[in-house]
């Protein structure tokens, strides 16, 4: 065999090998490609992990281009980026559909919350007729007490009004607390705390940190309170509100409880609903501001 025979032989054999690696590459590179497009073809992912995506395609486009000394490298920077890619697109549709998930339970909590209160308002209306049938019979028994003993009439009087009024009281407390439960979950905002009055309304006390400091104005933290009256008037059907202020040096008491009111009309409670009782004297760190919902 001469030289040039050996020449041309050795070429070919480089050739093929040449041949054979190129078609390799070409089949890496759709294997990635392939991958990618399988994403872009399903409808729930298709949105998903854009960004990771790009790069996964710029990751494809260099491998392809590159010389045989940074293949490796660059195939295997190719393949992750391809994997993160995919692994984004999932992870966001899993956020997506645990979101769903987490709306649809505060859905049905909601729906849960109000159909309580619902029938708590029976119940609390269903023992008012009860009281007055009882009070009805009581103003019986008072008449004919008349012709007997006027102490014992009037310890048995006493005795059927007290039970009946807990029973009564006891019964709005708990419409009560179920309105809370809604206002809070509704307006994403706690309540300030409370207290019930002997004639059945309840008080809510603000501090002074729901307001600016030195001013009348609403803190971030007091309008978010004042978001959740709101909702709590809102769940509490045919209950009005009065606001109250407590003053200092710099800031009249009676300027609080207008910013006080003005909040709350402007967190969703009609102006025929809320009534401003003024200032009330000297506030204190624990007292700038009241509001008293009565039925």
């Amino acid at each position: 065999m001469n030289a040039n025979v050996f020449r041309n032989l050795v070429l070919a054999l480089l050739l093929g090998v040449a041949g054979a690696a190129l078609a390799a590459d070409d089949a890496v590179v759709a294997q990635l490609d392939a991958r990618l497009s399988a994403l872009d073809a399903d409808p729930d992912l298709r949105e998903l992990g854009a960004y990771e995506r790009l790069q996964a395609v710029q990751a494809i486009a260099r491998y392809a281009d590159s010389s045989r000394s940074e293949r490796d490298a660059l195939l295997y920077i190719a393949q992750r980026r391809v994997e993160i890619a995919e692994l984004a697109a999932q992870t966001a549709q899993l956020n997506r559909q645990a979101d769903a998930l987490e709306r649809t339970r505060n859905e049905l909590l909601l729906e849960a919350s109000r159909r309580e209160i619902a029938r708590a308002h029976q119940e609390a209306e269903r023992l008012r007729v009860q009281q007055q049938i009882q009070a009805e019979e009581a103003e019986r028994l008072r008449q004919q007490a008349q012709l007997e003993t006027a102490t014992q009439a009037e310890q048995a009087l006493t005795s059927a009004t007290d039970a009946q009024q807990a029973k009564l009281t006891a019964a709005r407390r708990k419409a009560a607390s179920l309105a809370r439960q809604e206002a809070e979950l509704v307006s994403g905002a706690k309540l300030p705390p409370s207290s019930f009055n002997a004639d059945g309304s309840e008080r809510f006390v603000l501090p002074a940190s729901m307001f600016e400091a030195d001013k009348a104005a609403l803190s971030a933290t007091g309008k978010s309170a004042a978001k959740a009256l709101a909702a709590y008037l809102e769940a509490t059907p045919g209950a009005r509100l009065r606001v109250e202020g407590y003053g200092d040096k710099q800031t009249p008491g009676a300027r609080r409880s207008a910013a006080l009111r003005s909040a709350l009309i402007a967190a969703g409670v009609p102006e025929a609903r809320v009534v401003d009782g003024g200032g009330k004297g000297t506030g204190t760190p624990q007292r700038a501001a009241a509001v008293v919902f009565t039925l």
